[in-house]
């Protein structure tokens, strides 16, 4: 059955101005580079994408396009392709008479997705591994670093970040513009649920011992072995992810 998020969240959606939430948005904007060199569409695109990626657009929360408007500074066409565009990838839904509503992270579409992903991440880190030198070797190990640190740190948000930059660097060492594609696609809903889910789920470890165990069959050579270990990597997140939106739902 699916995750039904959404009902409570709508039971306390609230105008960007009531909630604060403006200025979360107009922060998060500041941080953010190269909006200039986007076409108002694009830019409004962007700007949402990210916004519910990182959470700041929490799922189940309503998006009016008035209001989304008056915080980006600009009229609501730009910010109604841009909303229209999300719905088509299965960021927003459309409610007819209360807007958009960002869609809940809900269990057997988050199954399915990461279905795809473990046999794709397999396969890219496959081909990575006949491409890669020591150059791209030694890229992947200063981020398994950076994890690390930011493990001792307790900063799980930053934790993340680097998770998602090492397995997109595993990808871009692929070389494989179409394989590339169908990940993206779906990138941000598996990047979506492991910040959702970061608190609830055990400290990631577990991740650190498996990227080192995947970049050493990389140094190696050995493209079969790695691509195991990623599947295998990428069926344990799935199945702590999975475990705590269950929970969730049970509460709800």
């Amino acid at each position: 059955m699916k995750n039904d998020m959404v009902e409570k969240g709508n039971e306390k959606n609230f105008s960007l101005n009531e909630t604060g939430m403006e200025k979360e948005i107009l922060f998060f904007i500041d941080n953010l580079e190269g909006l200039d060199e986007y076409r108002l569409p694009q830019r409004a695109y962007h700007i949402i994408r990210l916004a519910i990626r990182d959470l700041i657009l929490s799922p189940g929360k309503t998006i009016l396009e008035r209001e989304m408007a008056e915080v980006l500074q600009m009229s609501r066409t730009p910010v109604r392709e841009a909303l229209v565009r999300l719905e088509t990838e299965g960021m927003v839904r459309l409610i007819p008479r209360r807007g958009f509503i960002v869609e809940p992270i809900e269990r057997e579409d988050l199954k399915q997705v990461y279905e795809i992903v473990e046999t794709l991440d397999g396969l890219a880190v496959g081909l990575a591994t006949e491409k890669v030198g020591e150059e791209e070797i030694s890229k992947l190990e200063s981020l398994i670093e950076q994890q690390e640190e930011a493990l001792e740190q307790n900063d799980l948000k930053k934790w993340a970040i680097l998770d998602d930059e090492f397995h997109h660097l595993i990808i871009d060492y692929a070389e494989n513009k179409r394989l590339r594609a169908v990940i993206d696609s779906h990138s941000d809903q598996l990047y979506r649920a492991r910040l959702f889910t970061i608190n609830q789920r055990p400290l990631p470890f577990h991740s650190i011992v498996e990227h080192k165990a995947i970049v050493s069959c990389m140094r190696a050579k050995d493209g079969h072995a790695a691509s195991v270990l990623m599947r295998s990597h990428r069926n344990r997140a799935r199945n702590e992810i999975l475990t705590v939106i269950g929970d969730t739902a049970q509460m709800d």
